[in-house]
């Protein structure tokens, strides 16, 4: 019997959970590399009590992995939040776990192994560093915020311009190997300075990629952010992501599904648009309907701005697998 295929997703947040979620039915071995920059919310409130590196996104990740039928209770753990009580209130119980096992385990690499073994999850999620680094915002007027919560901050005539890692961090060593030995790598969906480009320009990235012999995917957002990529198109995405991993993507997936107008209409409100498609003609482009909405909606004691749309799981987990 061959061995499985390795895919590697790169990113974090709800973009990178989204695609996880589809492959996780899928005959294939999974390791997704995580951002760790991420400093808002829960997150946030456990990183500054506790100084562990933030496991929001990770634990996104895990809880993505939970997804057949009997395993929905540890979904739901590692998803639920506190609405109310002394202290608790807002926090992710399954940020509590992490963050714990991170005290325990000695290291969030090593939490993170024990979550998979004890929840029993098939897949692998990775921090894409092992160091605690903080997002360096910097803007087209010269100026710069630290803290990746920041990007949620809509400020008028201020429009990010690069994001840069607070101390510079090497690629994690597993994360290293796990790029090195795949047979996919699938950057993408997600916010592209907040959980995307995090995770592109850690220390050894373009090393790890001259290395890549897999096929690269990249999959764009939906939606621009108004102060963050406002008026991008398809090619500016793809030209930052090409230029921080050093080599050209074999494949870019892009939605041409139409989305709702009271959708858009929301979106407008916020100065936020779909992502325009200007390389129709491009070979390396896959094209289709592959937009849901998101039902999940926000929950009462969550203070983090959510999206209203998100990528088709299950639709990105054949196109990838076909090309696979």
């Amino acid at each position: 019997m061959s061995p499985r295929k390795r895919i590697v997703l790169i990113g974090g947040g709800t973009g990178t959970s989204t695609i996880l979620s589809g492959l996780q039915t899928k005959p294939v071995h999974i390791t997704a590399l995580i951002s760790v920059a991420d400093s808002g919310g829960s997150t946030g409130r456990l990183r500054d009590e506790f100084g562990f590196q933030p496991v929001g996104d990770l634990r996104q990740s895990l809880a993505a992995l939970a997804g057949s039928h009997n395993q929905e209770w540890i979904r739901k753990v590692l998803l639920y939040r506190f609405e109310k009580g002394t202290g608790l209130k807002g926090h992710n119980l399954g940020n509590l776990i992490l963050t714990a096992l991170q005290d325990m385990a000695g290291s969030t690499a090593d939490a993170l192994a024990i979550t998979e073994k004890v929840f029993r999850l098939r897949g692998e999620i990775l921090p894409v560093t092992e160091h605690t680094v903080d997002l360096v915002i910097h803007y087209t007027d010269g100026s710069f915020v630290v803290g990746e919560d920041n990007l949620n901050s809509c400020i008028d005539g201020k429009q990010v311009e690069s994001v840069k890692l607070h101390p510079s961090a090497p690629l994690f060593h597993k994360a290293n190997k796990a790029l090195i030995d795949a047979d996919m790598i699938v950057i993408g969906p997600g916010d592209y300075f907040g959980s995307v480009m995090p995770a592109l320009i850690v220390e050894g990235m373009k090393n790890a990629f001259s290395q890549v012999k897999g096929k690269v995917v990249f999959i764009v957002n939906l939606m621009t952010r108004h102060n963050q990529t406002h008026q991008w198109n398809v090619s500016r995405h793809l030209e930052g992501i090409e230029l921080a991993i050093g080599k050209k993507v074999d494949y870019i997936i892009v939605n041409t599904g139409k989305i709702p107008q009271n959708i858009l209409d929301t979106y407008a409100k916020e100065d936020e648009y779909p992502v325009v498609h200007d390389m129709e003609k491009e070979k390396r482009c896959i094209e289709g309907n592959f937009v849901v909405q998101d039902h999940m909606g926000k929950h009462g004691a969550d203070i983090l701005r959510r999206s209203l749309l998100r990528h088709d799981p299950d639709k990105i987990a054949n196109i990838l697998m076909e090309y696979l």
